[in-house]
């Protein structure tokens, strides 16, 4: 029989996770599998978690938000780590689970990954780090970061709100430069993003992102008028597949650089989490990731 090694983490998201776990064994068992669970908690080292991994196993089965996720590919990829993984949705944004087209309930998702074949998908890589959905910096793209655990849990997205309009204040400008092989821009910048997946905390910015076609989606909001580019953020909401609210910068590329004056003033994002520092150069690359229940 072969192994399937389960990282879950029992504190994303609203805990939904502990409410399946009997499920997961036994649709796991029903398929010839035999699941080696591994529990993430708030203080336990993941260094280890795949000391265990030899040729007896399957895939790994993954269940947390995308923070969560993006830790256990960058030690896939450290460990060069090349099983498929399956991505159960269990945090509050969800954004890669969703990405790959996984639905939101556990039941669905597992059913999808057990009948599936395993599909490879891009990776972003910032400075050496993996990223799986979205690097960023600038206005609130750091509220994932500062929001604590317990308000994720208890308020879900709310959270997320509550956090960013406390930071406000508190906000600078970046004076940016980013640089690609057919595209230059310096001047301010209220926020830009990275993607190689589509949404931000489920809102879909990056409408035309693919995530098999070996370039990353850059959106720069400059930041000259100030309070007029604030006004056209809702209209990236909107589902249009072709085009960007005027004012908005977006192109593709496979690899850019990038940095800003007084680097230390800024903090990163990579999915959620604290990203490099700057001077940093980003890269798009290609069929990295073997992904199970993504059609």
């Amino acid at each position: 029989m072969k192994k399937v090694k389960f990282i879950y983490n029992p504190f994303s998201g609203e805990k939904e996770i502990l409410k399946y776990l009997d499920y997961i064994i036994h649709a796991y068992q029903k398929k010839g599998f035999v699941i080696i669970p591994y529990r993430l908690s708030f203080d336990s080292d993941i260094t280890n978690i795949f000391d265990d991994i030899d040729e007896t196993y399957d895939h790994i089965l993954a269940s947390g938000g995308d923070g969560t996720i993006n830790q256990i590919v960058n030690l896939m990829k450290e460990l060069n780590i090349d099983l498929p993984i399956g991505v159960i949705p269990g945090g509050t944004a969800n954004d890669f689970a969703h990405l790959i087209g996984m639905p939101q309930s556990i039941r669905y998702s597992i059913d999808m990954i057990l009948n599936s074949e395993p599909s490879t998908i891009d990776l972003g890589k910032a400075n050496g780090k993996y990223f799986i959905n979205i690097f960023s910096c600038g206005l609130f793209t750091d509220v994932s970061q500062k929001t604590p655990t317990e308000y994720k849990n208890t308020f879900g997205k709310l959270a997320y709100y509550f956090t960013g309009i406390k930071e406000l204040p508190k906000f600078k400008m970046l004076d940016l430069k980013i640089k690609a092989k057919d595209f230059v821009y310096e001047g301010t910048s209220i926020i830009f993003f990275v993607f190689n997946g589509r949404t931000a905390g489920n809102l879909r910015l990056a409408h035309d992102s693919t995530v098999d076609d070996g370039l990353l989606d850059i959106l720069i909001i400059p930041g000259d008028n100030f309070l007029e580019k604030l006004s056209i953020l809702p209209h990236l909401l909107t589902k249009n597949p072709v085009s960007y609210p005027k004012g908005i910068i977006h192109f593709k590329a496979d690899e850019i650089e990038i940095d800003v004056k007084n680097p230390d003033e800024y903090i990163t994002d990579v999915d959620g989490e604290e990203g490099p520092k700057f001077p940093i150069k980003i890269t798009c690359e290609k069929n990295s990731l073997k992904v199970l229940g993504w059609v």
